[in-house]
């Protein structure tokens, strides 16, 4: 999981700006921003705040649906070249 997007994903959802959640949080807003780049790293202390920020449990920040959970698993067990063709048939679509 791209910590740094779930965390853009879930602000965008709430309608936050990385400003008012990097407040509200406690943290930087540049050390937020990094994050979300992906050319930093989160602490587990740093995500616990962001996540009280947003009203969510770090369990739900990592929460994977059954259903995404089961596309993975039947996706992991395909040969490379049966993932290929997935791949290739998905952009296709």
């Amino acid at each position: 999981m791209d910590v740094g997007n779930r965390i853009k994903q879930l602000r965008e959802q709430n309608k936050y700006s990385q400003n008012y959640l990097a407040d509200i949080a406690g943290i930087s807003q540049t050390h937020l921003r990094r994050v979300e780049l992906g050319t930093a790293d989160i602490t587990v202390g740093h995500l616990q705040l962001v996540c009280d920020a947003l009203g969510i449990s770090l369990k739900d920040f990592f929460n994977v649906s059954e259903e995404q959970e089961d596309i993975s698993s039947a996706i992991s067990n395909l040969t490379p070249k049966q993932r290929n063709l997935l791949l290739e048939f998905l952009k296709s679509v």
